[in-house]
């Protein structure tokens, strides 16, 4: 074996071992929702962002704080409201005298964009216009005002949360932005046991340490190594042909895309599947992207990508049902 192949070979394994170490460090604080964390994992490491949907109490914004911590990572929260501005978020000039001079002088004072890692409480509490100050950042990796351009901290990951239950005061995300996120993750309630746990842990005394597996550095070099797992042909021709099959004017589009999709995924969604199925080959000890890796994770990238029309709709068939079907129309 060279020496190239033997470090690759060690890496991976570092990978593996570090990716399960994130998570049981985040479930001594998180209780459950075993799904979401490794998908949240994978997000991270592909270079991606995430937006978590649930109900109150579901622990999205726990989970986001204790990754933080197991990360080391600057972390910031801003809490989305109808009257946030832009500037709110990427920062903003003021005017300041120069001690030496007397001259008045501009000086750009960051926002709270300026972490490694965000959390956007609430993101649809927010106007479009404000929503959209985090586009440039979430694709870019940085930050124009008054004509200049300020460089992000890398990594960088913004995990935004949505309350699907209360829709009075919201403002839909535009379907531009929703793109930028890598996954859309639904978390459930939890089951009778997790429950107890949960009522158990946080209704006593505790004091639970978390450990910090990676720094900056070696979160970058991770995110640097999902690039190089190999996606044979197959599985690039299936993904490709996944994400097409959701374009109701597709030749290959399934009848029931036709019937009850307006819109489908756009190539986004492919590259997306791709990255993420690399990294959670690697969080397996592969170096091999599968097509059950695009299986797993086509949900969580093609929900909030794929729109519904108004028949779906009438016959109650979710975003979800409609990628199951599709699943099972690639696999014939």
């Amino acid at each position: 074996m060279s020496q190239t192949n033997s470090t690759l070979v060690a890496e991976a394994e570092s990978f593996k071992d570090a990716f399960e170490s994130l998570k049981l460090e985040i479930g001594k604080i998180v209780v459950g929702q075993n799904e979401v964390v490794e998908q949240l994992l994978i997000s991270l490491f592909s270079n991606g962002h995430c937006v978590l949907v649930g109900v109150p109490g579901l622990a999205k914004t726990l989970l986001i704080k204790t990754l933080a911590r197991a990360l080391n990572l600057d972390f910031n929260r801003i809490q989305f409201t109808p009257d946030l501005m832009p500037s709110d978020i990427t920062g903003t000039e003021i005017i300041e005298e120069n001690l030496e001079t007397g001259a008045k002088q501009f000086k750009f004072v960051k926002g709270p964009v300026f972490a490694s890692i965000i959390l956007a409480d609430e993101i649809n509490r927010t106007p479009p216009k404000t929503q959209a100050a985090l586009l440039e950042a979430m694709q870019e990796f940085r930050v124009t005002a008054a004509g200049k351009t300020y460089d992000l901290n890398r990594p960088f990951f913004v995990l935004a949360t949505q309350n699907p239950i209360e829709q009075e005061g919201t403002y839909p995300l535009p379907e531009a932005q929703l793109d930028r996120f890598m996954f859309n993750l639904r978390l459930d309630y939890p089951s009778f046991d997790e429950e107890t746990d949960i009522v158990r842990q946080t209704t006593g005394n505790r004091n639970i340490e978390i450990n910090q597996i990676l720094n900056a550095s070696q979160i970058t070099r991770m995110q640097e190594l999902t690039r190089e797992v190999a996606v044979p042909e197959s599985v690039l021709n299936y993904t490709v042909r996944l994400v097409t099959m959701t374009r109701p004017a597709s030749d290959i589009a399934p009848d029931f895309v036709k019937k009850y999709m307006s819109w489908g995924a756009g190539p986004r969604a492919s590259q997306n599947l791709i990255l993420a199925g690399k990294t959670r080959a690697l969080s397996k000890g592969r170096f091999s992207v599968t097509e059950e890796d695009i299986e797993i994770l086509a949900p969580a990238v093609l929900r909030h990508r794929i729109v519904n029309n108004y028949a779906a709709e009438a016959e109650q068939i979710s975003p979800d049902r409609l990628i199951e079907w599709l699943l099972e129309s690639a696999r014939v």
